[in-house]
């Protein structure tokens, strides 16, 4: 079941106008009505959960969520407004915070247990944003950063706010204000050159710069077709590159390897596609992709893991190892410099085994647990994957079937407990599984371990009980509106930099412009009011705390125009007097706080 997620910008700069007199909030809005309609082509759809968040602070920036239904979501939509401020960063970590809600409670993430690419939720997230300046009450930001603490418990497991089976695109609107004249450029949509782009390529989505009207349609129509169900994978090389293959289809040595200059095929981070049983309708699978660590009941926590495994493929063509009634899992390839490479080679019948570093307890690489390969029309390439260490395990069941008849001598239990010591706790289950439907005799004890420690066990317990409280918490907020404001927050600033009553231009530009001396400002303390709210007389003024022009509303450019004019150029009018300063020294904080 494929979760969208729709991430609209409502800052105030999506409230300027296209050519055709439309605000970028108003197309933002029929994008995903569009896209909407171009999804419920695929009869798939109909599982389809859709989500919307918005940049307004957490938690009221959560319109639609895991409980809200398509009615709700379409009304949510329909009544955004463009308002507030570019906190992207903010906006990210609120919508991964949510997606994430209920994992720790299903125990997909399996952590320390393997990695299970048939145990996922897919997840798209589509942000429509108009790329302009990331800005927040503390000013503009150049490069956009998530917030690193989240309320969210066990986030401290995976080291990215994202999970694999999460991706981020990006629809950039671009569009100009008045109609061009040049003709429109077709072709594929070019990437944008936006602070959201790296991110988005770092989960593997991408960015779209829409220009036009057409680009965005033909944007809506890709992102159709790329909601699939798979997880991200990080594939790259390890050892010398292979020999390449002469026209006859064998190894020519005498032909140059690059195996010294870096080849984008060295290097791929790409989708593998987990296709859903077509008679269950969910994905099936027998084996995990091992953890990067070895599990010891000594480790007091588990590691932090990356979202994204890294899986190492060596060049060395190896024999594909199948022997009958043995489960296995094949997942295909996303199109990459990788697959290309290999179905260039053209050799359906070899493969390139697979390792993940750290993997095994005695071997720094690890043992192979799966291949890469070719199929056999050399139209894809598969990963299998196969029980840990599979090129020992193999040969032995093959033995005890064919030679031994079921009926294992002293010789080959010895070699088969050999084998169990190179396997990570968390192959025995599986193996023990897969044995069963073999019809071999019960060879692994029934008192499996883990290989989890009693510490990390019962903290992710407590993870699991913590994160169904916050889930009900966050649920429960979502559809309410924010507080209205009733002052003006005072801001502590000393912290950063020097101030500005420090400044000698600033003493002397001030003393210029009121024309006497300048008060002692450098004795106030903004420590002492540290979460005071300066009181509005008038309940209907909203505090402005622009930043960046373009995050006054349209209907505010007039009023805000004269309050800077008369700011700059009639502060004398109004700039208290010598004699009235220093009787507003003498008097005490609690006077203030009486007025």
């Amino acid at each position: 079941m494929p979760i969208l997620l729709f991430l609209i910008d409502t800052s105030a700069s999506m409230n300027q106008r296209t050519d055709l007199g439309t605000s970028y909030l108003d197309i933002a809005k029929g994008a995903v009505e569009l896209f909407l309609k171009l999804r419920a082509r695929d009869p798939a759809s109909r599982g389809d959960r859709y989500m919307l968040v918005t940049y307004d602070e957490p938690p009221y920036c959560i319109k639609a969520g895991w409980k809200e239904n398509h009615a709700t979501f379409m009304s949510e939509l329909k009544n955004l407004q463009a308002s507030g401020l570019t906190t992207l960063g903010q906006a990210l970590r609120s919508s991964f915070d949510l997606l994430n809600l209920n994992r720790l409670i299903s125990g997909i993430d399996n952590y320390g247990q393997g990695r299970n690419p048939f145990f996922l939720e897919p997840s798209i997230l589509i942000t429509i944003t108009d790329g302009n300046k990331l800005t927040s009450t503390a000013g503009i930001q150049e490069e956009l950063h998530l917030p690193l603490n989240s309320p969210l418990p066990g986030s401290e497991l995976t080291k990215e706010p994202f999970r694999w089976d999460q991706r981020l695109f990006a629809l950039v609107l671009r569009l100009p204000g008045l109609a061009s004249t040049e003709p429109e450029q077709l072709g594929s949509v070019p990437t944008d050159e936006s602070a959201i782009t790296q991110m988005c390529e770092v989960t593997g989505g991408r960015s779209y710069c829409v220009r036009t009207q057409r680009m965005l349609n033909q944007c809506l129509e890709s992102l159709v077709q790329k909601v699939q169900s798979g997880v991200v994978i990080n594939f790259e090389k390890t050892g010398p590159d292979p020999l390449p293959i002469g026209e006859d289809g064998f190894m020519d040595s005498s032909r140059p390897s690059s195996s010294f200059a870096a080849q984008p095929w060295h290097s791929c981070h790409k989708l593998i596609y987990v296709r859903p049983n077509s008679k269950t309708g969910v994905p099936v699978g027998h084996w995990p992709i091992p953890e990067s660590f070895w599990p010891d009941q000594n480790l007091p926590s588990l590691p932090p893991r990356t979202s994204h495994p890294i899986v190492r493929f060596s060049c060395v063509d190896c024999e594909p190892m199948v022997i009958d009634k043995l489960p296995f899992d094949k997942y295909e390839l996303e199109p990459s410099p990788l697959t290309q490479y290999i179905l260039e080679r053209k050799s359906p019948h070899t493969c390139w085994q697979v390792f993940v570093t750290s993997s095994g307890k005695y071997n720094e690489l690890g043992y192979p647990f799966g291949y890469l390969k070719a199929s056999t029309t050399l139209t894809c390439v598969n990963l299998f994957v196969m029980p840990y260490n599979y090129p020992v395990l193999l040969p032995l069941l093959d033995d005890l079937f064919k030679v031994h008849k079921l009926k294992p001598n002293l010789k080959w239990r010895q070699a088969f407990d050999n084998y169990l010591k190179t396997l990570p706790p968390y192959y025995l289950l599986p193996l023990k599984k897969a044995l069963r439907m073999m019809g071999a005799p019960n060879l692994i004890s029934d008192n499996l371990d883990c290989g989890l420690s009693y510490s990390v066990i019962s903290y992710l317990k407590k993870l699991s009980q913590q994160t169904k409280l916050e889930s009900e918490r966050i649920l429960a907020s979502v559809g309410k509106k924010p507080p209205q404001e009733i002052g003006i927050k005072v801001k502590n600033h000393s912290g950063g930099g020097v101030s500005l009553t420090h400044s000698k231009n600033f003493r002397k530009l001030l003393k210029e412009i009121i024309g006497e001396t300048v008060p002692r400002l450098t004795e106030l303390n903004t420590k002492e009011f540290a979460g005071f709210q300066v009181g509005l007389l008038n309940k209907d003024l909203k505090p402005q705390t622009y930043r960046n022009a373009y995050d006054i509303p349209r209907r505010g450019l007039l009023d805000q125009l004269t309050r800077m004019r008369s700011n700059l150029l009639k502060t004398h009018k109004f700039i208290v007097g010598q004699d009235e300063v220093g009787k507003l020294q003498n008097l005490s904080l609690s006077d203030f706080r009486n007025q």
